[in-house]
């Protein structure tokens, strides 16, 4: 279970947004409603598999791309950093999401060997809105 509660956050605009499961007797659905539960309209959707437990994937941020992480499967630690607070989340069920506003530094660790993390993106991949170098995070995060 993620280990951190909507009131425990401090990194500035982040959310855990729960997704509701769905039991019936058949089986299990989890649901997240594009436009309704969701923070933006997903236009890019990817998903990260069979990462080496000691790679860290992420260590960026976004101008302008906002991002949904939901680990399906396994279990992801993700780190997400606001410039001024930073904080490791144990991402380790399919109903729980984080989302990710732009200029929100984030690196993904930990990886459990059937880790599954599924990726919702505001934006189509673009070169130029991923920032790679803190200090240039930074800089820009204590001007906006």
């Amino acid at each position: 279970m993620v280990d951190v509660h909507v009131s425990d956050l401090v990194v500035t605009d982040t959310q855990l947004i729960s997704l509701p499961k769905i039991v019936g007797d058949n089986g299990a659905l989890i649901v997240a409603e594009l436009g309704a539960g969701l923070p933006f309209v997903v236009r890019r959707i990817f998903t990260l598999l069979d990462i080496p437990r000691d790679e860290a994937r992420g260590t960026h941020a976004h101008r302008q791309c906002e991002q949904f992480l939901i680990c399906m499967k396994g279990s992801v630690t993700a780190v997400i950093d606001d410039g001024t607070h930073r904080q490791e989340i144990v991402l380790d069920s399919p109903t729980v999401g984080l989302y990710m506003p732009r200029l929100t530094w984030g690196t993904q660790l930990n990886y459990s060997s059937d880790a599954l993390l599924l990726v919702l993106a505001s934006d189509p991949y673009d070169a130029d809105d991923y920032i790679h170098d803190y200090g240039e995070f930074r800089a820009l995060k204590s001007r906006s």
